[in-house]
């Protein structure tokens, strides 16, 4: 009898193996939404109604356009996990999201944050946006850039970027967060 009961333990021990599964969370069910920027529909309306190719030649709606387009890449890697290095949607981190990002539209950034740093021109925080560098410092051992994201929204004081962080992967944050304001270094315009 004990024979049966053995047999039977080990026949549900061995099919319940291939069963059970890990679950991972990275993405599943997050969505990030950017409203669309009005003043940009607004110009695009009105160039197209008046003279579009003077509006296909001015240099700031090419540049916004550009910003925006680069902006939607970013967003597309959103719940990518980390891993320190990477540059693929397996994982990647957050000079990488931008060195990837940036590539895809012909703009060759270092792959490292700190020498990423010292591309564009620095701007001040007041004049960010969307598709800026924001820089910061999270080590207290070492006092040098280390981290990097892209401004994907500004809404008045609000700033919000798209980076790569150890513990969640690649989401969206608020310069307004604590640890991210204390963080900050500078911003830089690479468009």
């Amino acid at each position: 009898m004990w024979r049966k009961n053995l047999v039977l333990l080990l026949c549900l021990g061995a099919l319940s193996c291939g069963v059970v599964k890990k679950r991972t969370t990275y993405g599943a069910g997050r969505t990030i939404t950017v409203e669309p920027d009005e003043a940009l529909t607004e110009v695009l309306r009105d160039s197209i109604t008046t003279d579009s190719t003077e509006a296909a030649l001015d240099p700031d709606i090419i540049s916004h356009n550009k910003s925006e387009q680069i902006i939607q890449t970013a967003l597309t890697y959103a719940g990518v996990k980390y891993k320190y290095g990477g540059t693929t949607r397996k994982g990647m981190d957050c000079s990488g999201l931008m060195y990837v990002t940036f590539q895809e539209y012909d703009i060759y950034l270092p792959r490292v944050s700190f020498y990423m740093a010292n591309e564009g021109r620095k701007i001040p925080l007041e004049e960010v946006s969307k598709g800026d560098l924001l820089f910061f410092t999270t080590s207290d051992r070492r006092k040098r850039i280390n981290h990097v994201g892209l401004v994907v929204e500004v809404d008045g004081d609000d700033i919000k970027f798209i980076h790569s962080t150890i513990s969640r992967g690649v989401i969206v944050s608020s310069l307004k967060e604590g640890y991210w304001n204390y963080a900050f270094v500078k911003a830089t315009r690479i468009l």
